[in-house]
């Protein structure tokens, strides 16, 4: 899971993610969750990239904040 940039770039990234894919972040996630069942970080940033034809960063940072929200879950 610690594939990622900086907690700041990952931020910004995240940020900037709606405006550069016209889709909010929260649905990002759902993509995610509904997605086929990939077990390792590089496969979901890879399936991002070539079915939603996402940029190599935004896909790293929806994948990440899809782990940590995950994590948080299972913790709380």
């Amino acid at each position: 899971m610690s594939h990622v940039f900086s907690d700041k770039t990952h931020r910004n990234l995240l940020s900037r993610i709606p405006q550069c894919t016209g889709r909010e972040v929260a649905d990002w996630l759902r993509t995610v969750e509904e997605g086929p069942s990939l077990f390792r970080f590089e496969e979901k940033v890879s399936w991002l990239r070539g079915e939603h034809n996402l940029a190599y960063g935004h896909a790293k940072a929806i994948v990440h904040e899809y782990d940590l929200r995950r994590a948080a879950r299972k913790l709380g």
